[in-house]
């Protein structure tokens, strides 16, 4: 990932905010989140562009998560957001990230049965002589400070900081006096955004620059919050491209009372045969890319990854806030007692010998701030037995601990107690995803409720029955069957075949309108390829499977992809990996799961 000096925009409508890391390479069971004890996943890869919009009536909330490569210079990081209202500023929180990526993200799982084989037992589809079908081919992703306005030639609206950063509103009818103070103030340029800059101040919006604070660096980082007056949740990317990479991933997240849906872009369910089922979705990235850029979608589409309850979070949030955190406790606090008195928090784990671990991603940093390690001692040492290197403390730094307090209450506490606010008060969270190259950002999405479409499911639960030739059939979560030569991997269906099965565009109420909708073709490629196969054996005949062989969830399942009002999943889009390692967690307990280890390896 590189460092993140890069221009974005609000919606000329009030605009909303945007993210700034660049997506990073995912590596299995690694990144963000590796969602631990959920059995056989694998994150969808979580960097790239988060977002998460509060539907509040008449308020835009945005939280946005900024990250910066901490092998750059992060004195190097600038940001600029043209927006039509000044905003409020507020230091966000990252653990609300971490447990929305986690509780929400798509898990493909294949649960195993097996037919019963004996020395009459019975065999499906064709021989094993018929392996070599070439249809069966491979197919394998705050706070706020006293405003400080110039002169009648002075740009500046407003200073202020938030946290680590450093802010500054900015407006004039030229671009150019804009652009010279923020060069003159250290803030980057990216060349080439003159002119995109200047629509937005025609169509009389303002300009948002941060930065961090001097002696900041990559530890003090951590999501800002806007909020401004609104009722559309517009996410931008117009200016994005000047500094984005191909097929860029962006996710947004959207808290309210009800499933939320892109207003001017399309909505699609991806084609789940091009899902690798055999390998988790392993392909995901790949399929979802191909899905949006459909024709219809054009580029400028979003798949439903997850739908629901937003009760999911709680169980990932028990790092969102802690109701023994307690920042008045530093105050007047001897320095050697402050890494105890952490402890006792939950705020840090630090013990003899140099054992230290952070349980909030900004504590680190806070420490290093106020109470940092001498010279060539390495943090854990220090940390873990402060008694030790009491003597060597820096107590006109640490003062009488009131700036470590404040600080501790302004990038922690304050933010933690807004974020468990708004975990328990909105009980509806949406997560939406894409992906988008530079040349398709050429509109601001943005957002609404519709609460007329159903849930969406994040685990998608498929079961591969195995034949007694070694053959097998795969039912998808909608029901649908799909045969698998012995030792093949997942078909790739002859002829052409479609990324996506449809492409909607969904109004404010109501069902879906479907401007592309293959599932007709998609059954009747499956139909066939299954005939071809020999599968069913008899015309009536499917695979039977009992309760125990199967794991069955009647809320993750759908009649086929028309099923965004029934409670089921609505599109195939997520991720999984196979698990190396069993978790023991219930939706495995499975009939034939000891021989799910011992299952032939795809290729």
């Amino acid at each position: 990932m590189r460092v993140l000096n890069k221009i974005t925009s609000l919606c000329a409508v009030l605009g909303a905010a945007w993210t700034l890391a660049l997506p990073q390479t995912a590596e299995a069971c690694g990144g963000t989140a590796c969602d631990a004890g959920i059995p056989n996943s694998m994150p969808v890869n979580q960097d790239g562009e988060n977002v998460l919009f509060v539907l509040n009536q008449n308020e835009v909330e945005v939280h946005i998560q900024i990250s910066i490569d901490p092998d750059t210079n992060a004195q190097k990081f600038a940001w600029l957001i043209p927006i039509q209202e000044v905003p409020e500023f507020e230091v966000g929180s990252q653990p609300l990230f971490d447990a929305l990526l986690q509780s929400s993200v798509p898990v493909y799982q294949l649960n195993q049965s097996f037919e019963q084989c004996g020395e009459d037992g019975i065999s499906g589809g064709l021989s094993s002589a018929t392996n070599g079908d070439p249809g069966a081919g491979t197919d394998a992703g705050g706070s706020t400070s006293g405003a400080d306005t110039g002169g009648p030639e002075d740009p500046v609206l407003l200073k202020t900081v938030a946290g680590a950063f450093e802010i500054v509103v900015l407006e004039g009818a030229n671009i150019d006096p804009i652009k010279t103070w923020l060069l003159d103030n250290d803030f980057q340029w990216i060349e080439g955004s003159d002119e995109v800059l200047q629509q937005y101040l025609d169509e009389g919006q303002k300009i948002v620059a941060l930065k961090l604070g001097s002696g900041a660096d990559e530890g003090d980082v951590h999501p800002i919050v806007l909020r401004y007056p609104s009722n559309e949740n517009c996410f931008p990317l117009r200016l994005t491209r000047f500094a984005s990479t191909e097929n860029m991933d962006i996710r947004v997240f959207l808290l309210g009372a009800a499933r939320a849906a892109p207003s001017n872009y399309r909505h699609v369910l991806v084609n789940p045969l091009k899902i690798d089922w055999l390998n988790f979705a392993a392909n995901y990235k790949e399929v979802i890319t191909k899905a949006v850029d459909e024709l219809q979608a054009d580029g400028l589409a979003f798949v439903t990854e997850y739908a629901g309850t937003s009760a999911v979070l709680q169980q990932f949030s028990f790092n969102v806030f802690n109701p023994s955190w307690n920042e008045a406790a530093f105050v007047g606090l001897a320095p050697e007692e402050a890494i105890n008195t952490l402890n006792n928090q939950g705020l840090t784990s630090c013990w003899e010998p140099g054992f230290c671990f952070y349980n909030h991603p900004l504590i680190e940093g806070i420490l290093a701030d106020f109470l940092p390690p001498p010279d060539g001692v390495a943090p854990e040492e220090f940390y873990g037995n402060l008694a030790a290197y009491a003597d060597q403390i820096d107590v006109m730094l640490w003062g009488d601990g009131s700036g470590f307090s404040t600080a501790l209450n302004d990038r922690i506490i304050a933010p933690g107690v807004h974020a468990q606010e708004l975990i328990d008060t909105h009980e509806y969270l949406t997560r939406m995803y894409t992906v988008i190259s530079p040349n398709e950002m050429i509109a601001d999405p943005i957002f609404h409720i519709n609460p007329d479409l159903g849930d969406v499911d994040s685990f998608r639960p498929a079961t591969e029955y195995n034949l007694c030739d070694g053959n097998s059939v795969v039912t998808l979560p909608d029901t649908r069957e799909i045969f698998v030569p012995n030792g093949a991997p997942w078909p790739d269906f002859i002829g052409e075949m479609w990324w996506a099965e449809e492409i909607q565009q969904v109004a404010l109420k109501g069902k879906p309108m479907h401007l592309v909708n293959n599932t007709a073709a998609i059954n009747k490629k499956i139909e066939e390829w299954n005939l071809a196969h020999g599968w069913p054996r008899f015309p009536d005949d499917a695979p039977t499977t009992s309760a125990s062989d199967t794991d069955t969830d009647s809320g993750t399942g759908s009649e086929g992809p028309d099923s965004a009002t029934s409670g089921g999943q609505d599109d195939a889009s997520g991720c999984g990996c196979r698990s190396e390692e069993s978790s023991g967690a219930g939706v495995l307990a499975l009939a034939g799961l000891g021989l799910l280890a011992a299952r032939r390896r795809r290729r």
